[in-house]
């Protein structure tokens, strides 16, 4: 069966069930959980002066936020006594982290939300998890 599944989040509600589902699934076959945030990187600009933003509050802010999303699942694990690792990663494409990491970790499985879409470039070109799903050599549970 599964022992090592790996779940990404983005910290939406969609995405919430689909650790709800991986942490219920990992404990019901005595696996270890994975869990995967990425942050986007800097968008540089050509004018740097014009960035909103400076590069180490942006750095800084985004590894607030996965950091939050990673405890989140970690501390659902903890209650229900299940083990687990937390990660964050900073990918221009999340999917290829996604799958990259579910190698680096030898996952067996990798439990994701149906739609958690990252901005307009999500509606352009397809969610995350479809790309996943395309591409994953490793079997990709997908919760609605």
């Amino acid at each position: 069966m599964f022992h090592r599944i790996l779940v990404p989040t983005d910290g939406s509600d969609i995405t919430k069930k689909a650790t709800d589902t991986a942490i219920a699934l990992a404990k019901s076959v005595n696996a270890r959980v994975y869990t995967l945030s990425v942050k986007e990187p800097f968008p540089y600009s050509a004018i740097s002066e014009m960035q909103p933003t400076p590069p180490q509050e942006f750095f800084d802010a985004q590894e607030r936020i996965a950091s939050t999303r990673v405890k989140a699942v970690r501390d659902d694990c903890v209650a229900l006594g299940v083990p687990c690792e937390a990660h964050t990663l900073e990918a221009l494409h999340p999917w290829e982290a996604i799958i990259d990491h579910a190698r680096r970790q030898e996952c067996d499985l990798i439990v994701m939300a149906s739609h958690g879409r990252r901005g307009v470039s999500a509606l352009l070109l397809g969610s995350e998890t479809q790309k996943v799903l395309t591409h994953s050599k490793v079997p990709v549970l997908v919760v609605r």
